[in-house]
């Protein structure tokens, strides 16, 4: 696949070979960056794990200090009061069994989904169609629950899902590219402190295997597992 000439500029400030730490990495990061956009920062961690089994799966929510740059949004199923709480608390969509039937339609105009857990009998019938797409609601990320305000709130300010996919590689967003240097670090070890804290005990031998981070257009800069985790035990 040929490369457009701006990622082969970025090229030249990068070592392909070269571990860098965290905070020269992201910056890195945003030097290379190019396009018209305000790219996502993301992150890639391969985990010394084996997904297939349920011991060494990882997965859990955490809460970005300076958020992700993206204004998500929140589709909530609930009843009742629960469906008042959730307007207050600024979810863009709230209903029942009317939004199950608009989304087995083909509406996805929503980034997540979170369910009351009285409500699973009606979002449970949605597994096929939300499950692919990853907006399922599901207890361990969070998102059934009855404390929906705090729920929208966390999810409003920067909370993210991280899951291990079956090559053993989490991908996560960790900001903007015009966000600060020192902001992105932020987030990254928040992110780091987190996925260490939610390290299977079945998992064997060095925990985080590689480990980079890149712009949505950019190349990928590789960072030292071990400095990333020793900075965040």
């Amino acid at each position: 696949m040929k490369k457009s000439k701006a990622y082969q500029e970025a090229l030249k400030k990068l070592d392909r070979n070269h571990l860098y730490d965290p905070a020269e990495a992201l910056q890195l990061v945003k030097d290379m960056s190019s396009a018209r956009f305000d790219e996502t920062v993301e992150i890639h961690i391969k985990l010394g794990v084996d997904p297939r089994h349920a011991d060494q799966q990882v997965r859990g929510t955490v809460s970005l200090p300076h958020g992700t740059g993206k204004t998500r949004k929140v589709l909530v199923f609930a009843k009742g009061e629960k469906q008042k709480e959730a307007q207050n608390a600024g979810a863009d969509y709230v209903g029942a069994e009317e939004l199950a039937e608009k989304i087995q339609g083909g509406w996805f105009d929503f980034d997540v989904a979170v369910a009351t857990p009285d409500m699973m009998a009606v979002v449970g019938k949605l597994g096929k169609i939300l499950g692919p797409r990853g907006l399922m609601p599901n207890p361990k990320a969070g998102t059934v629950t009855f404390d929906i305000e705090r729920t929208i709130n966390e999810l409003k300010a920067g909370r993210i899902e991280y899951r291990v996919d079956k090559t053993a590689i989490i991908h996560v967003p960790i900001g903007r590219v015009s966000f600060e240097a020192e902001k992105l670090l932020d987030n990254l070890n928040v992110f780091a402190e987190a996925l260490i804290k939610a390290r299977p005990a079945a998992a064997k031998g060095q925990y985080m295997r590689s480990v980079s981070v890149c712009s949505t257009m950019g190349p990928g800069v590789k960072i030292n597992p071990l400095v990333l985790m020793a900075a965040n035990r």
